[in-house]
C-alpha cells in the first residue's frame, strides 16, 4: 500500500486546521482535506495540501470519495470539524478505523437531549426548559425566573445565545431567533436556561483523562464573547478534583470517552454546574495554551488516537499560558490594524494573530465572529503572564470607521 493519509473532513476545530496539517506531516502522514468548499482554507495553497471537493453533508458521497482516496493511499485515520464530527464517526465505523461514537456525538450535539441525559445521571446543571414558540419561551422564562439565557438547541461559538434580563429582552431575542433572521442548523427549538452566575472554567479531556482546566472571561453582557482564557485555572486541588469528577460523570452519561472533549462550567454559590459538553477539541487558541502550559500537544495526541496509536498525556512542565482576544468595539470598516510586530517582540509572547485584514466590513454578531485576533503569552507564573499579556496588547490598535448612513 502507498503513503499513509489522514483525511480531514471540512478541516478541524475552529482555527486549528493548519495545526492539524502540520502535526499530521510531523507524524509522517499525508493530510487530505475533503470539503464542500476547499477555497475557505487559506493555508492549502501555501502548504501545498491536497484538497477534494465533495458534499460533506452527503455521507454516501463522502464514503465514495474516501474509497477513491483509499485506492491511492493507506487511509490511516479520519477526523474533521465539529459540525461534521458525527459524519467522521460514521466514516470511521465504515472503514474500521479508530474514531468517535457517531450516535453519542449526535445526541450530544442537541443541547436539550444532552441536558436530559446529564440530568438523568444527576450531573449538576442550571434549570432548563425547551420551547418551540414565543409563548413557550415566555412561560419557561417565568417558571425558571429572570434572568435567563436563550440559545438554539443546536449551535456553536455562542451563535444565537443571549442573556435576557427582562421579558422585553426575552421577547426581542425570541423574535430574532424565530423571525427569520437567525440561520438554524436544525428545526427551530430554543433552550431556555437559568443564568448560572460565577467564574467560568473549561475542562480539556482526551479519552477518559482530564488533561487540565482553564479559566475564562467574557466581554460585557448580554452576549458571551471571550475576552481572555488562562491555563491552568487558579484552583485548589479540592476544587480541581470536583470539576474533574463531574467531567468524568458527563462522559459516562453521554457515552463519550474517545478522543477530545471540552466541558464548560460555571462555579455558582452551590458549586460547579455544567454549562455545556462539547464532544470535540476546543478551537484555537485552546490547544496552544495546553501545549504552552503543560507541554502536551493535544492535536498530535488526537491524531495518534485517530490512526490507532497510543497517546501520551504526560505533563512536561507547569507554566501559565493566557490568550487575550481582540474584539471589535463597533460596526464599520476595519481601516487599519497594527502593532503586531511590536507585541510579538515582547519577551514571553508566543503568538500574535489577526483574523481579518484591513478593509474588512465588521458587523458584530454577539458571538465568536466578533473577535478579530488574539495574543498568546506564557511564563512560569500567573502574575508574569498577566503582566506580559497586558504589555503586549497595549501595542495593538485598530481603526474601525462607521458605515455611511443613508443619504451620505
Amino acid at each position: 500500500m502507498g503513503r499513509r493519509a489522514l483525511i480531514l473532513v471540512e478541516g478541524c476545530a475552529w482555527g486549528c486546521g493548519l495545526l492539524y496539517v502540520q502535526a499530521a506531516q510531523r507524524l509522517g502522514l499525508h493530510p487530505i482535506i475533503l470539503s464542500a468548499d476547499p477555497t475557505q482554507f487559506d493555508y492549502l495553497a501555501a502548504e501545498g495540501i491536497e484538497a477534494i471537493r465533495v458534499d460533506t453533508s452527503d455521507l454516501d458521497a463522502v464514503i465514495r470519495e474516501c474509497s477513491r482516496v483509499g485506492a491511492a493511499y493507506d487511509i490511516a485515520g479520519i477526523t474533521g470539524r465539529p459540525l461534521v464530527y458525527a459524519t467522521v464517526g460514521h466514516l470511521c465505523q465504515h472503514f474500521d478505523l479508530s474514531g468517535p461514537n457517531p450516535a453519542a456525538i449526535e445526541r450530544c450535539r442537541d443541547k436539550f437531549t444532552q441536558r436530559q441525559l446529564l440530568a438523568g445521571a444527576g450531573v449538576p446543571m442550571p434549570a432548563y426548559r425547551l420551547a418551540t414558540n414565543a409563548k413557550d419561551v415566555e412561560r419557561s422564562a417565568a417558571e425558571i425566573g429572570l434572568p435567563v439565557i436563550l440559545k438554539p438547541t443546536v449551535s456553536g461559538g455562542s451563535t444565537g445565545v443571549r442573556l435576557c434580563r427582562n421579558f422585553e429582552e426575552v421577547a426581542e431575542h425570541t423574535t430574532y431567533l424565530l423571525g427569520g433572521k437567525y440561520t438554524w442548523l436544525s428545526s427551530p427549538r430554543i433552550l431556555v436556561e437559568e443564568c448560572a452566575e460565577g467564574p467560568y472554567y473549561g475542562a480539556d479531556i482526551m479519552g477518559n483523562e482530564v488533561v487540565g482546566i482553564g479559566s475564562g472571561e467574557f466581554g460585557p453582557p448580554p452576549h458571551f464573547v471571550y475576552r481572555q482564557f488562562t491555563y491552568p485555572a487558579l484552583l485548589t486541588d479540592e476544587d480541581y478534583n470536583r470539576i474533574a469528577d463531574i467531567s468524568l460523570s458527563c462522559l459516562r452519561a453521554l457515552d463519550l470517552g474517545w478522543g477530545p472533549t471540552n466541558i464548560e462550567f460555571r462555579w455558582t454559590k452551590d458549586g460547579p454546574v455544567v454549562i455545556e459538553v462539547n464532544p470535540r477539541m476546543g478551537g484555537t487558541p485552546d490547544p496552544q495554551l495546553v501545549r504552552l502550559a503543560y507541554g502536551i500537544d493535544l492535536i498530535t495526541e488526537h491524531i495518534k488516537l485517530a490512526i490507532g496509536d497510543k497517546c501520551d498525556l504526560r505533563r512536561r512542565h507547569s507554566h501559565t499560558a493566557a490568550a487575550r482576544f481582540l474584539v471589535a468595539d463597533r460596526d464599520g470598516t476595519l481601516d487599519w490594524i497594527g502593532g503586531d510586530s511590536q507585541a510579538g517582540a515582547v519577551s514571553g509572547v508566543s503568538e500574535v494573530k489577526f483574523y481579518v485584514p484591513p478593509r474588512t466590513p465588521i458587523v458584530r454578531k454577539g458571538d465568536y465572529r466578533d473577535t478579530i485576533g488574539h495574543v498568546i503569552v506564557a511564563s512560569t507564573s500567573y502574575a508574569q503572564t498577566e503582566a506580559t499579556l497586558n504589555r503586549a496588547v497595549d501595542f495593538i490598535d485598530w481603526v474601525i470607521t462607521a458605515f455611511p448612513t443613508s443619504g451620505e
